[in-house]
């Protein structure tokens, strides 16, 4: 079973996606964070990702391991606690607008998903990665509502005007990316999250799978 979940930054994608696998006892796979294993072997390289060439044929020679506890290993290193620093956030959109660089993970992502049942979250997930999955969700949340949880967390050294207008710019960017934008499948569960609960959301998408 795959269970895909869309939706900017900030809505809760990950944690209710975890949260999800958990009672189910079903895999929680992160796409966003093959992104950001990429976009650190990047920038710790120094390539310059406006080379879309260079950085694409740089990234195949990278080996990335998911482990079902939800790590990511780089090349034998587990990578995991610092994909979320700020200049992996900065730089991820970027990296991930590469269309070559998409098909890559995509490829990635599906072959996980031959010999196992996932709760995967992301931007394209219900629409370009996963547009057969049984349950298709997407998750909402006001600009100012996103801010406020990221800036809540202290995993950043940004202003919360800071990471609100951080987020609004990569909104912009996910919904104009030249493939795998930022959009809402016509046969997805639309839900709002701004003044919900995670357990809110959870319950509702449950009633949703049974």
């Amino acid at each position: 079973m795959i269970i895909a979940i869309d939706g900017p930054a900030g809505t809760g994608k990950s944690t209710i996606a975890k949260m999800l696998a958990e009672k189910l006892n079903i895999t929680f796979l992160n796409s966003g964070g093959f992104y950001r294993t990429l976009t650190m072997a990047v920038l710790d390289a120094g390539v310059d990702y406006k080379d879309e060439k260079a950085t694409l044929e740089f990234c195949k020679k990278q080996k990335i391991e998911y482990t079902k506890e939800g790590h990511f290993i780089l090349n034998g290193t587990d990578v995991t606690a610092h994909l979320h620093d700020d200049r992996i956030t900065a730089n991820t959109s970027q990296v991930s607008a590469i269309v070559e660089i998409r098909h890559l993970v995509n490829d990635l992502m599906r072959e996980i998903t031959k010999s196992l049942s996932i709760v995967c979250e992301g931007r394209d997930m219900t629409t370009v990665v996963f547009p057969n999955a049984e349950v298709k969700v997407y998750l909402d949340a006001s600009a100012e509502v996103r801010a406020q949880r990221r800036f809540d967390q202290g995993v950043s050294d940004m202003t919360f005007e800071e990471i609100k207008a951080a987020i609004e710019k990569r909104d912009e960017m996910d919904k104009n990316k030249k493939e795998g934008s930022l959009k809402i499948a016509k046969d997805a569960l639309y839900i709002d999250t701004s003044n919900l609960t995670i357990d809110n959301v959870c319950a509702i998408i449950e009633k949703q799978i049974s």
